[in-house]
């Protein structure tokens, strides 16, 4: 087995949990012999100084030919304009490289202060269109100023999205609890979020085994705060699943422990699901745990997609590493009330993944 997997550091504290993920996979390639080819390179700011944009061709080419791909946090808010090399990496990735699904996983963690226990759910998110304005139109912003007191936005909402996120959802389904919750406002967008539904719900014809429901995004996100352990697969277009996987992620632990993978046809792109922090940067306090979950995550896909036990082993051991540290205060980082470093919390880890059975 040969697996290439490229690592974009990208901004803020990225590189500092970059180097957890890439360390903890660097342990499993020696233990199980995942056959890890592992190489990095700029995004960002550091892009930006090198070669004069934070993101490029070059990097959409060098994703193409992995089989994995980790993307740490961008600070896209702090570059300068697309003309002068800030172009948002996140949302030309998922745009160009056509990663049309965003998986966003939320169970309440183990020891670990949540407004709920017992949840246990998946959003699953359309990732290429929806409000998103460089996702809108082939050529130009979906946002635009018909007069200096008058603005306007586009959303675009396609039947085969909604379709093909739509048997995504099924999919996962099929494997956990059988139940998938559509979210929209059809009683109001009446053509938009009308179209993503009934997709939805001819695509839940093909799968008699697993129950469907829908609800609108207000109330779901009252239900998200009430009784989020009602809930299997939640399926969503982007902007709804957006805010609603993060409301998701805070009711079970918080973003620091959520994972986050986009995944298209081809490629498997883990990425936290939380921003740079710039505030903390370069002060070895950032807590690493969503972007290694999401990296097991990447592992899971791409075991899927080669029906590879080894790489569903190395998930699972980085899986229930990070439950056994997250359970222990003293194997925390600052955030949890521990007092690792991010570099600690990477040793530990490195140990126990290297020791565990």
């Amino acid at each position: 087995m040969s697996l290439k997997i490229l690592v974009l550091p990208g901004d803020g504290i990225g590189p500092e949990i970059i180097a957890t993920a890439k360390q903890a996979l660097e342990v499993l390639d020696a233990k199980l012999g995942l056959g890890l080819e592992i190489n990095t390179k700029p995004i960002g700011f550091d892009a930006l100084k090198e070669s004069g944009a934070t993101w490029s061709s070059d990097i959409e080419d060098a994703c193409r030919k992995a089989d994995g791909v980790i993307m740490g946090p961008t600070d896209t808010a702090a570059y300068p304009s697309p003309e002068e090399g800030g172009i948002g990496p996140s949302a030309a990735a998922r745009k160009n490289l056509d990663l049309f699904a965003n998986i966003r996983p939320s169970r309440s963690a183990i020891g670990m202060p949540a407004l709920k226990t017992g949840v246990d759910l998946v959003i699953v998110r359309e990732n290429t269109e929806g409000f998103y304005a460089d996702r809108s139109l082939f050529f130009g912003g979906g946002e635009f100023m018909p007069t200096s007191e008058l603005a306007m936005s586009v959303r675009k909402i396609t039947k085969s999205a909604s379709e093909r996120i739509a048997h995504i959802a099924f999919q996962m389904a099929a494997l956990r609890r059988k139940k998938v919750t559509v979210v929209h406002k059809a009683n109001v967008l009446k053509m938009t979020c009308g179209m993503f539904l009934e997709a939805a719900e001819h695509i839940g014809k093909q799968y008699p085994d697993i129950e469907i429901d829908d609800v609108h995004v207000d109330a779901m996100a009252s239900d998200l705060v009430r009784k989020p352990e009602s809930f299997d697969v939640v399926l969503c277009s982007n902007m709804y699943g957006d805010i609603l996987s993060n409301l998701a992620a805070e009711v079970t632990g918080g973003l620091g422990l959520a994972g986050s993978l986009n995944r298209g046809d081809s490629i498997s792109l883990a990425q936290a699901a939380h921003g740079s922090a710039p505030d903390i940067a370069g002060q070895g306090i950032a807590n690493p745990t969503s972007i290694l979950r999401s990296t097991a995550m990447m592992l899971r896909d791409l075991a899927e997609r080669r029906s590879e036990n080894t790489l569903f082993a190395a998930a699972a051991n980085l899986d229930e590493a990070l439950d056994v540290m997250l359970t222990d205060e003293k194997t925390r980082t600052p955030d949890l009330g521990g007092s690792l470093s991010t570099s600690e919390f990477g040793k530990v880890l490195s140990i126990r993944l290297d020791t565990q059975q």
